[in-house]
């Protein structure tokens, strides 16, 4: 019973290390394309692009909220009815 709990700790902490290490392929990545493949993949992209064009610009403004907030913001904040400074009244003495 001892040795297995020895083996479960010692797999227990190289599990970690294991997956760090660094995994080796040996096949190279993937193998060349043949020039109808590059010619068809640039086809693909050209028509992708050209795609991408025909989409019309957004002309009107899409915010949920624009009729519920005001049309003019306040421009200078010291203009604006903010909170005013406030005098104290009656005596300070104790």
């Amino acid at each position: 019973m001892r040795v297995f709990r020895v083996a479960a700790v010692f797999a227990l902490l190289t599990a970690p290390a294991y997956a760090q290490a660094p995994s080796i392929n040996l096949l190279s990545e993937l193998p060349s394309k043949t020039p109808d493949q590059i010619e068809q993949e640039a086809a693909q992209q050209k028509a992708y692009k050209d795609s991408l064009q025909k989409i019309p610009e957004a002309k009107t403004s899409s915010d949920p909220w624009g009729n519920v907030r005001s049309v003019e913001t306040p421009k200078d904040p010291s203009k604006t009815s903010g909170p005013t400074k406030r005098t104290k009244t009656g005596s300070t003495a104790n």
